[in-house]
């Protein structure tokens, strides 16, 4: 092959990998920022429910990053301190119910939460999560203004470890390659961080409807939908901050229960997001077969490409992002096959389909 014929294919390969990449920031970017709401007057008429399982260590400071008097927290049968830290924390504990029959551990803690409350809104927020002081005003504000009845928010991932550095800015720049908030506002919409109006929750049925599904919050956008309500999404990274999922084995098996969201709503993002994972992996090959052909500038420049298309995710942990590529494959391609053949996973130590 000719020098000018190898340039031009790495180059269609970058001008494709690029497109996708940087299609993929736009899309994140596309979701409105959450904006901070000095607090005038009283605290907002919300309370928080914090489904937990075996979260010692994070709960503490998720109770403690929001309002006092404010945080209920359903212990889902937790094996470790899990209540007695959010109660040193200042929460009020509830004991999750016995599992009915196919029913999953989140939304049964949750609808016991929202049992008890007689708030107007409500925030479900998970363990993993804390928040900056005006959170909770700015969110409630943001959802008034607009008269929403549901509003998701989607924090700042603050991976910990090496692991998680590497693995969760890739899979959040992959999931928005498949993902677009602004045509698929139901496949975006998260309820890690998920603000809810009680009454028309309650009209819908809460958190029952989606007791056997496993990605429940399309499930929420899916029946805020059918019955005509507001709904919306935001971001922020200044005011809450989220753990994705805690190490190897964590980020492996959220990888995989998150992979389910594209039976339910569109099997083409999957597929757009592994075959965007599987075409990066490309970047050493053609790095190599220039250095063998001796094009030393041309191998430089791809990847120099491939960092720059990195550093919006990365920011300063970008020169992992090689090792990003090649370690989250054999994820992806496992949570695809169980996501197609229904494959049992093991969650917060329970076996669910």
């Amino acid at each position: 092959m000719t020098p000018s014929l190898q340039i031009g294919v790495v180059g269609a390969f970058c001008t494709l990998l690029a497109l996708l990449l940087v299609h993929a920031r736009q899309n994140y970017l596309s979701i409105p920022k959450l904006k901070p709401r000095p607090r005038q007057g009283p605290l907002p008429d919300c309370m928080v429910v914090i489904p937990a399982r075996n979260e010692a260590g994070s709960i503490g400071r998720a109770v403690r990053s929001l309002p006092p008097d404010t945080v209920i927290v359903v212990d889902d049968f937790s094996t470790d301190n899990t209540a007695e830290e959010a109660r040193k924390a200042g929460a009020g504990v509830l004991h999750a119910p016995e599992l009915p029959r196919g029913a999953l551990g989140k939304p049964n803690a949750c609808m016991e939460g929202a049992r008890v409350l007689t708030s107007k809104w409500i925030l479900f927020a998970d363990a993993d999560t804390w928040y900056e002081p005006g959170f909770l005003d700015s969110a409630v504000a943001a959802a008034e203004a607009s008269g929403l009845d549901l509003l998701s928010i989607q924090l700042g991932y603050r991976p910990r470890g090496f692991v998680e550095h590497i693995l969760v800015p890739y899979a959040e720049a992959l999931f928005f390659c498949g993902v677009n908030p602004r045509t698929d506002p139901v496949a975006a919409f998260n309820a890690q961080c998920l603000l809810v109006r009680r009454q028309p929750y309650e009209f819908f049925g809460g958190h029952s409807p989606g007791l056997t599904i496993l990605v429940d919050d399309i499930r929420f956008a899916m029946l805020a939908d059918r019955h005509r309500m507001k709904k919306a999404m935001v971001r922020t990274s200044r005011l809450g901050h989220a753990r994705l999922h805690a190490g190897w084995s964590g980020l492996t098996q959220g990888i995989r229960r998150n992979a389910s969201r594209f039976t339910q709503v569109d099997g083409k993002m999957g597929v757009t997001i592994l075959a965007t994972a599987i075409l990066a992996t490309l970047w050493l090959p053609a790095v190599a077969w220039l250095l063998w052909s001796q094009q030393m500038g041309a191998a430089a420049a791809v990847l120099f490409l491939w960092l720059l298309l990195m550093v919006p995710w990365f920011r300063s942990w970008v020169w992992l992002a090689p090792l990003a590529t090649y370690l989250i494959l054999p994820i992806l391609l496992s949570a695809a096959v169980g996501a197609m053949t229904h494959r049992k996973i093991q969650w917060k130590g329970r076996s669910i389909a």
